[in-house]
């Protein structure tokens, strides 16, 4: 049986916002080690990109010191999980369409992997409007994203560059 000291928190995180660093800070209250899983999808190109999303959730998460690990996986997530040796998967919800899409893959995960045991936290009040893709579409637009994410994220928007596309 694996361990309840480590979780895991897949997702693409392009950019990491507030809000999954909020969400990490509050798994820390539970679990003694969260790996932030940057995922790749087969509907978007797995590999670009990858390499500036994982400096920037490693600038962004950096004040949690060993206790967060950034890395990324291809493939099945459940497979990523044993290689953890873990069964904990975090992931935040913020709406009632997000609670049902989650359902709907740990039922998945659950036909591949029945030791897996997920934990969905409610996105904090203040956080619960953000979303990646709608930072990524005000940096697009030339707004400021500084009031959503990390100052390196920020920076790295402002250069021109994207985490993603």
């Amino acid at each position: 049986m694996a361990s309840a000291r480590a979780v895991v928190y897949p997702g693409s995180f392009d950019p990491i916002t507030h809000g999954h660093t909020n969400l990490i800070s509050r798994a820390l209250e539970m679990f003694d080690h969260v790996t932030v899983a940057i995922g790749t999808s087969l509907d978007k190109d797995p590999e670009r990109y990858l390499h500036d999303r994982l400096e920037l959730c490693r600038a962004a998460l950096a004040e949690f010191g060993e206790r967060v690990s950034v890395e990324a996986f291809n493939g099945l997530l459940v497979d990523f999980l044993k290689t953890r040796d873990t069964r904990f998967v975090l992931r935040g919800v913020r709406t009632l369409t997000d609670y049902d899409y989650e359902f709907q893959m740990i039922e998945m995960n659950r036909m591949l992997y029945p030791e897996i045991a997920y934990v969905l936290l409610p996105t904090a009040h203040e956080w619960s409007f953000l979303s990646s893709s709608r930072v990524r579409e005000i940096a697009d637009l030339g707004g400021d994203i500084s009031p959503f994410v990390h100052p390196a994220v920020a920076k790295h928007y402002r250069a021109g560059n994207t985490a993603s596309r």
